[in-house]
């Protein structure tokens, strides 16, 4: 066994660089978000090239499926089943706005690469005495799921609403190109290691391998999963850039106001309060479904160049925090809702501030100022 390994420590230094961040498959980094927020179709490809290139549980699926397929013509017909299969949810859930759990589905998506293991392993066969599934069926009912996952992460960004379908098929057209550049370089792997008669053997270690990845996973995911199924228990915080943020949640009895907000479904909101240099704000809001983009920002008083400064900026179902100001000026939330359906956002709020806009609030405020509204801000 020793000397298998010795023998193929190459394609094993891969498999380590290929599975070391597996857990964090689906993520995007923050320069990726910001290019997708800003970018045309050319960015979506880009990032869509990227963001497979670095979803290392898509691409240890696929690595699964080529593994022992040795004729062209079956390699093209498998990898396209997958690729139909996740090219069909990817479009169609992100353009209608259908949401999962990112944690559950890609716990889902982890077990896949246990099956994909285990077929391989002829685990049905010999531990289970079963007749193993139609594997190309399989792949493209899998590859529909994993299509989920990615429209799970693409919804978390505030998507251009008038170029909504060719966003998505740009940003799916870049997930093909980064999955066949990843193919074409397992491919070499492999076909140049099958050389070796030791490949048998290191096939069954690599099988089992993606076995106990796909499994680390699950495990991850799913308690991820637990963390944002039970929010009330996991307190999601903002952490303003450059200003003081003490992180402790605030009691209800110390809350000042109450606002209720409607986000349209396709819609964007701001709410805004004015506060002065080095005033203290406590705040929390919550989501009554899903996750909302939000930005939040200041914009200094006397400032006619559009300047503001973002403090956080995320997809989050609820946010809570204290801020406490380096500049006179308003401080508020930019929300953009990329669901099929309005969504309600309770927001509550305590400290040294004025509102500058109020919407079905529980208390009438002690002064209430008018705003220019900057984007869509609640009247």
């Amino acid at each position: 066994m020793l000397h298998v390994i010795k023998q193929s420590r190459w394609l094993l230094a891969v498999f380590i660089t290929l599975f070391a961040s597996l857990a964090f498959g689906h993520g995007m980094s923050d320069a990726e978000k910001q290019l997708i927020i800003e970018g045309g179709n050319l960015r979506y490809i880009w990032i869509g090239a990227t963001h497979m290139l670095s979803g290392y549980d898509h691409l240890a699926f696929v690595f699964g499926i080529i593994f022992f397929l040795t004729k062209f013509k079956d390699i093209v017909k498998y990898i396209t089943a997958f690729t139909v299969g996740h090219s069909i949810t990817l479009i169609y859930a992100t353009f209608n706005a259908i949401q999962i759990n990112y944690f559950l589905i890609d716990a889902i998506i982890a077990l896949s690469v246990c099956y994909i293991a285990f077929h391989n392993l002829d685990g049905f066969k010999k531990y289970l005495n079963v007749k193993a599934p139609n594997m190309l069926a399989m792949i493209f009912s899998l590859g529909l799921i994993h299509g989920l996952g990615l429209s799970t992460r693409l919804q978390q960004l505030p998507l251009n609403e008038d170029q909504l379908l060719m966003n998505i098929i740009s940003f799916n057209v870049g997930i093909e190109i980064g999955q066949i550049s990843a193919l074409a370089l397992m491919l070499v792997l492999i076909a140049a290691f099958r050389k070796s008669h030791h490949f048998p053997t290191f096939s069954k270690i690599s099988n089992y391998f993606l076995i106990l990845v796909g499994a680390f996973l699950f495990l991850m995911q799913m308690h991820g999963y637990e963390h944002s199924a039970n929010a009330d228990e996991f307190v999601v915080s903002t952490k303003p850039v450059q200003q003081q943020a003490s992180l402790e949640p605030v009691q209800q009895a110390d809350w000042k106001d109450e606002i209720s907000i409607t986000i349209p479904a396709r819609g964007e909101k701001e709410y805004k309060l004015q506060l002065a240099k080095g005033a203290m704000l406590e705040y929390a809001w919550k989501t009554d479904k899903g996750g909302l983009f939000f930005d939040f920002h200041g914009e200094p008083k006397g400032d006619t160049t559009g300047y503001f400064k973002s403090f956080k900026k995320g997809t989050e179902s609820r946010v809570s925090g204290r801020l406490t100001t380096t500049f006179e000026g308003t401080h508020g939330w930019y929300w953009k809702n990329n669901n099929a359906s309005a969504v309600v956002i309770t927001l509550k709020v305590a400290g040294e501030y004025q509102l500058l806009n109020l919407e079905n609030s529980k208390k009438t405020p002690s002064a209430q100022i008018p705003n220019k509204p900057t984007r869509d801000t609640i009247d």
